[in-house]
């Protein structure tokens, strides 16, 4: 088995950015001991962001299968193109921190997107536009909360994904805008938004039935 030491950041960048390799988890992140029947209690240290960025990667994962299994009317072949592609990598993230966080994984989440009309390209592209920046502020928040160096590493490989992903959707948004990226979503300095999980979960609570909680979080 690959150790800890000898995974380099290509190694990360690749899972992260292509979803390819997701079979690294395990080498990548060891199980700690906490019991799965925490259910959606997310958990302190380092399991408990992990769990954090699982619940949301769940959540993205979940709404771009639902927007492709039921594709708006006039859904164009670059709207199909990006959706597609951004699914694949929100489900590459979700099964990389399942199987890397193993018996530590809070459940499968049950959603619900009642609010979207996925008829509509706008309700879809806007409920995505949300999704993707609100992942951004919150890896960018979470990641002084993060311990071990490695995982740092990957929490910064995804979030530089999932940055990608937004500047996509506006650009599907606005094209040929010149307020297509970062629209709302940047300070005065032109930097994305950095938000705890305190501020990104009530945001994202509408979407979850199950019950989410971050005891130890700020």
């Amino acid at each position: 088995m690959q150790s800890k030491t000898s995974l380099s950041r290509r190694h990360l960048l690749k899972w992260a950015g292509a979803g390819t390799t997701v079979a690294i988890a395990s080498a990548v992140l060891p199980n700690f001991g906490i019991s799965a029947a925490l259910a959606a209690e997310l958990g302190d240290g380092d399991i408990g962001v992990l769990n954090y960025a699982y619940a949301l990667e769940q959540l993205e994962a979940a709404f771009y299968t639902q927007a492709l299994e039921n594709p708006f009317g006039n859904m164009q072949v670059n709207d199909q193109r990006i959706l597609q592609q951004i699914r694949d990598h929100e489900i590459a993230h979700r099964d990389f921190l399942k199987r890397a966080l193993g018996s530590n994984a809070i459940p499968a989440l049950e959603v619900d997107f009642s609010a979207v009309d996925f008829s509509s390209r706008a309700s879809v592209l806007g409920t995505a536009d949300v999704f993707e920046n609100l992942g951004v502020a919150a890896y960018n928040g979470a990641g002084q909360l993060i311990s071990t160096p490695d995982y740092l590493v990957a929490a910064g490989s995804i979030v530089s994904v999932e940055a990608r992903h937004a500047a996509a959707i506006a650009d599907l948004l606005r094209p040929f805008s010149a307020e297509a990226a970062g629209r709302g979503n940047v300070d005065q300095k032109g930097l994305d938004k950095a938000l705890l999980p305190s501020k990104v979960l009530p945001k994202a609570a509408p979407f979850i039935v199950t019950e989410v909680t971050a005891a130890t979080l700020p």
